[in-house]
Parts: structure tokens; sequence; C-alpha cells
């Protein structure tokens, strides 16, 4: 029987530096939401690859903030469990700007666990003067010894096939835990909600759907055709917010369902009957027992 090979590595990095993009990319299919927004990834995402002998699980985990709410607190949490319970780590950074102090605050921590890493430089894309990129390789050099240094754009590929050919060769011999065909650890009524936020952070404006959540209160297959039936609850923390979601005539909830029921029917490869309603859940963020409710701790 051939030798197998696993290696679990967590995906870190500042807010909005493109962890989920990256995750999604190396798997060859959307398991984590993408915006533009920061701090878009509030749990731990487990997401799994499996290619010939070797198995790879990654943890897409929140970007590294300085917690302003209870919520913020146990995206922060998350981040240093799953540093303490991997083989190795994938730092994400972006090709330009000062050295954060949260980055600084990552890196000491890698020093104290002896951490093997590998550096992403993600969004090479968006470089106006490439030769900026010698730059950063060097500044963050200085601080760490990294495995290896790829710049990388998960957007538009470049640079994928190298980072996983890296990642690789963290792997040490071991059974897979997974089965081959498993990408990821989410429930599916997890996946479904997911994407219902993703269409929020998209489509609303500034803090508006950081201060939301999703429930999906049913998820159930018809017995006589193959069609999903999905109810979700939006829970924001103003009436005013519940408004803005609404939106005039019911616009833009009409607009946040299609987009959504379009990415679940792609997710779950049958027809959706997506019905979603709004209520308001004030402060929530700040209420350990809802966010605990929410499945966000």
């Amino acid at each position: 029987m051939a030798q197998t090979y696993t290696a679990f590595i967590a995906i870190v990095g500042c807010p909005n530096v493109g962890k989920s993009s990256i995750l999604n990319n190396i798997l060859g299919q959307k398991i984590a939401i993408v915006s533009d927004k920061p701090q878009t990834t509030r749990t731990k995402i487990m997401g799994v690859l499996t290619q010939d002998e070797t198995q790879l699980v990654f943890t897409d985990t929140p970007g590294f903030h300085r917690p302003r709410t209870k919520l913020g607190e146990k995206m922060v949490k998350a981040v240093s469990e799953s540093i303490s319970g991997v083989d190795a780590c994938l730092l994400v950074v972006e090709p330009q700007g000062e050295l954060r102090e949260t980055e600084k605050e990552l890196i000491e921590k890698f020093k104290k666990q002896k951490m093997p890493v590998i550096l992403a430089i993600n969004k090479i894309d968006k470089m106006e003067r490439k030769e900026d990129l010698a730059l950063r390789i060097a500044q963050f050099s200085q601080l760490y010894d990294f495995e290896s240094i790829i710049p990388v754009s998960a957007t538009k590929g470049e640079g994928m096939e190298s980072l996983k050919h890296e990642i690789k060769k963290l792997a040490q011999p071991s059974v897979h835990f997974f089965p081959e065909d498993t990408l990821t650890d989410q429930p599916e009524r997890v996946i479904a909600s997911e994407i219902l936020r993703e269409k929020m952070l998209r489509l609303l404006d500034k803090e508006i759907p950081h201060g939301t959540a999703v429930s999906i209160e049913k998820m159930r297959g018809r017995e006589d055709s193959n069609i999903l039936d999905v109810e979700a609850i939006i829970y924001c923390e103003k009436e005013s917010h519940k408004g803005i979601i609404i939106g005039k005539k019911g616009a833009m909830l009409k607009k946040i369902s299609t987009y959504a029921r379009q990415d679940m029917e792609k997710f779950f490869d049958c027809p959706i009957n997506l019905q979603c309603w709004v209520k308001v859940k004030e402060d929530w963020r700040n209420r350990g027992g809802l966010i605990h409710n929410f499945g966000l701790d």
C-alpha cells in the first residue's frame, strides 16, 4: 500500500488580505465567502484537498485584528487556537504598505512555537510597480525564517500552483483523516447562511452587514421533487438597518435572496426555494448567548 501524507495548515493574516480567496482557489471550489470588506470570515472554516497520496487540511481563520466587540474577541481567539493546533501556517499579506502591529504579533506567535510558515504575498496583480515586491520580500525575510515566500494573485490564479507545490512539501507521512471527496467540515446550513451573508456584504453599505447574522431555520428536500426548501432569518442590530436590508418595496431583500439562491443552486446542485425574513436583535455582537445561538463561538 502506498505511503500517504497529511498536513494541517492554518491560513492567517490581517482582515481583507485575501485568505478566503486563496483557500477557494486551492480547493477549486468556493467554500469560504469573499468580499472587499474586512472581517468577512467570522469562524474557522476547514477545507480539505486530497491529491494522490497527499491530503492538505486547511483552516481559514478570521482576520487577526484589535477586537471591539465580544464577537471580535471570539474571532481573535479562534486565530490563536488555530495556530496552536496545526502543523504549519500560511501567512497571507498584501504586497505594499507598512508592516501592521497585528502581523508582528502573529510572527511572535510563530517564533514561540517554532512554527513552519509559508508567506504568501497576495494581490500582486494590484501592484503598479513590480520592483516594490522585492522590498516587501526583504521586509518580511528579516522578521522570520519562512519555509518559502510566494507572490500570488488568488483572484487571477498567478503563482497559485507554486504555492500549492510548496504547501505539499510540508506534508508528513500519515494516514488521511478525511475521505478523498471531502471538501469542507461545514454543515450545509452553515454554507447556506454564509452564502446569504456574503450577498449582504456585497450589496449593503458600510457597517450594516457586519451587524447581521443569518439563521437557517429550515432546510429540507421535497419528497416529490429535487427542490430544496430553505427558510432563513436575517438578524440585524437596529430597526433602521432592517429597513435598509428590506429596501423600498422589498427590492433589496429580493436582490440579496436572488443572488444567494443562484449561488446555493450551484453549490448544492439542485433547485432552491429560498424564503428570507429580517428581524432585529439589538447589540447582538456583544451578547454571548446570541453569539452562541448563531453558531459563532
